[in-house]
């Protein structure tokens, strides 16, 4: 799996931070998403589709590895 986070999408919300806080984190400043890891371990995929669900920005996207 592969995840990308569109930054002028996201709104903040932390929404991705609570759903998979070793994926996702957020700017102290702004809230803003800041991805920790592009290529998580498949231990967390379950977690990083949840966080990516639950984005009311959809600014989260996956793509399965290649």
């Amino acid at each position: 799996m592969k995840v990308s986070v569109d930054e002028d999408k996201c709104c903040g919300a932390g929404s991705c931070v609570l759903a998979a806080p070793d994926v996702f984190d957020q700017r102290d400043e702004d809230g803003v998403v800041v991805l920790l890891n592009a290529e998580p371990p498949a231990e967390l995929h379950d977690a990083v589709r949840e966080a990516a669900d639950v984005c009311p920005a959809a600014a989260i996207t996956l793509r399965t590895a290649p």
